[in-house]
């Protein structure tokens, strides 16, 4: 559930974390959190929101472990194949024709809807740009990985992941000022599938030569063997 609350040592299990490490940082406050009777407690839904906010500059270790955490929490297989699965036909878009952040997130929205797994496009496309406001979703230099804030179980017909890549660099919020260029729209229908599918792509574009790979893709079906073929060598490692 998103709004579970959770103590020091359920958040160092779910995250895969040493507790002193989680408790330092509750200390310094430095990951959401609030005290009742001397104990920290944290809503999980915040947890997940500072992971997001944190992936780009986390090692690969910290990236596997989290993965590792999440799945076992939510008694998911972390072997098993999943972004690759949740991509739908016609879910890939190389090139992607969009030049601004809002047409980004329309096209991308389009790609879902195309493939019939929206209800309401609006609705999701509403979503999309309130999470957006909040904070920028570009998390690694050239990518982005746009989502609602929360799950939407009744405005899918089922989780997805749908990418584009743009001609040309967009100016999409990253901290650094870089332009983005490689765009995953995630949608879940539960909590327990969002953190999952951010941690796989996260430890699959971790090295810069796998990202460089992606943004060289010239069509959907080249982008969809490298982001694969990704995928494959991540969950064997």
């Amino acid at each position: 559930m998103p709004h579970e609350d959770m103590n020091e040592k359920q958040v160092a299990s779910y995250l895969h974390m040493d507790l002193r490490e989680i408790l330092k940082l509750a200390s310094r406050g430095k990951i959401p959190c609030w005290k009742v009777a001397g104990v920290f407690r944290f809503r999980k839904s915040d947890v997940e929101h500072w992971v997001e906010s944190q992936m780009s500059q986390m090692p690969k270790d910290r990236l596997d472990g989290i993965e590792k955490g999440v799945s076992t929490h939510h008694g998911i297989d972390e072997t098993a194949m999943l972004v690759s699965l949740l991509i739908p036909a016609g879910g890939l878009a190389a090139p992607l024709e969009a030049r601004t952040r809002g047409s980004v997130l329309r096209e991308l929205v389009d790609l879902a809807d195309r493939a019939g797994l929206v209800y309401s496009r609006s609705d999701l496309l509403d979503e999309v740009f309130k999470r957006e406001e909040m904070c920028s979703t570009a998390l690694a230099p050239g990518v982005a990985m746009p989502h609602p804030r929360h799950p939407l179980p009744y405005d899918i017909a089922a989780s997805f992941v749908v990418a584009g890549l743009t001609h040309t660099g967009i100016p999409f919020g990253a901290a650094d000022g870089s332009l983005t260029q490689l765009f995953f729209l995630i949608c879940c229908k539960d909590d327990r599938t969002h953190l999952h599918v951010l941690a796989r792509l996260a430890r699959m574009l971790h090295d810069r030569g796998a990202i460089d790979e992606l943004l060289d893709a010239q069509s959907p079906d080249e982008l969809g063997r490298l982001l694969l073929r990704m995928e494959q060598t991540v969950i064997r490692t």
